[in-house]
């Protein structure tokens, strides 16, 4: 996890081959003073069903968007924080299609040790997502 940390804060953008599964995702980043934007390059191997994304491969990327948000919003004092998702609640809101998937998160609250997390995804225009998640993650830090 200090590697992505690392790279977030160093990078304004690459690749995030250093989380397995991000890079069986082939995720990229993009990151602003606003936000990080995480990119899903489509691939046959994100296929489910027919023609459409696989849902895990949505909900994953919003999770990684989530772990994204967090670790920025964090102090950047040497010490990280173990993150665990409490909860993980995926709403879809129509298919993925065969194109790039995008997905980009925000914190709604940021405690000492819960942090909730709102993540959405979208392909062709942000302002209609095809997925979000809500998130809760569990901040264990290191004694």
């Amino acid at each position: 996890m200090n590697d992505f940390a690392a790279a977030l804060r160093r990078q304004h953008h690459g690749r995030l081959d250093m989380l397995p599964y991000a890079a069986l995702l082939g995720l990229d980043f993009e990151r602003d003073d606003s936000e990080v934007r995480l990119r899903m390059p489509y691939a046959d191997a994100l296929i489910g069903a027919p023609g459409r994304l696989h849902g895990g491969s949505i909900a994953g990327m919003l999770e990684i968007a989530g772990l994204a948000a967090v670790l920025l919003a964090l102090p950047d004092d040497g010490r990280t924080p173990r993150l665990r998702p409490v909860t993980v609640t995926v709403d879809f809101m129509r298919e993925g299609v065969q194109q790039d998937t995008f997905a980009a998160a925000e914190i709604t609250r940021l405690g000492r040790r819960i942090v909730n997390v709102s993540s959405r995804a979208w392909q062709y225009d942000r302002g209609r997502p095809i997925a979000a998640a809500n998130i809760n993650f569990l901040l264990d830090w290191p004694g």
